[in-house]
């Protein structure tokens, strides 16, 4: 669907119009984003339009236009909410685990019914992927990012053994990606309980056998 144009005048170039003032514009900003979500998750970015996008949220075009300066823009900070909604919510999902490897398997468990409940992630990353890569790129290294602190003091605390840990951030990462796409977009055929259960497994023994199997 076309798009109307923001409103402009000829000699003032489109400029992002910021974060909002008031907790009421924060609520509409907000609202557009999720509607975004909503839209571009079922259409894909090029086939939904700001009036798509708009009708969805119940505003104005002109509203949107308060808050962001273009579709892009949309999908830029819609990516970086959904990047700041999932970190906070494992966070909140492993606060209470004993060490780092309960907090793994506590985290795969909560990302799974996140993905699960939110399957648009997936669709909204991939559209960014193909409209800017930089959007996509920022959502895994801004989750890397923190990762990387959380199994650096896991290391010192002695909860897991040392290693690189940025190289075991993005096998960890890839790992719960594929693990959603299989198991929660593809098909879901497989009680979470056992994906974590066989995971944990991969956590605490790795894949090679312990002399007692080999004999």
């Amino acid at each position: 669907m076309a798009e109307s144009p923001a409103p402009q005048t000829a000699s003032t170039p489109r400029e992002s119009p910021g974060t909002p003032k008031t907790a009421r514009g924060a609520r509409t900003r907000a609202q557009i984003l999720r509607s975004a979500e909503t839209t571009i998750g079922t259409l894909g970015y090029h086939r939904a339009g700001i009036s798509d996008i708009t009708r969805a949220a119940g505003v104005a075009q002109g509203t949107l236009y308060c808050y962001f300066s273009g579709k892009e823009e949309i999908l830029r900070e819609l990516v970086r909410d959904m990047g700041r909604e999932v970190r906070a919510h494992l966070a909140a999902e492993t606060l209470n685990a004993k060490d780092r490897l309960e907090a793994e398997e506590k985290g795969l468990h909560a990302f799974l019914k996140y993905i699960l409940d939110h399957p648009s992630l997936y669709r909204v990353l991939q559209e960014a992927q193909s409209v800017d890569e930089s959007i996509y790129r920022e959502y895994y290294e801004s989750f890397g990012r923190g990762y990387v602190r959380l199994l650096a003091d896991a290391t010192r605390k002695g909860e897991i053994r040392p290693g690189n840990d940025e190289i075991r951030v993005w096998a960890l990462m890839g790992m719960a990606h594929f693990l959603g796409l299989r198991f929660c977009i593809w098909k879901q055929d497989t009680p979470f309980e056992a994906i974590v259960e066989t995971i944990g497994g991969l956590f605490r023994h790795g894949l090679a056998l312990d002399r007692k199997e080999k004999s």
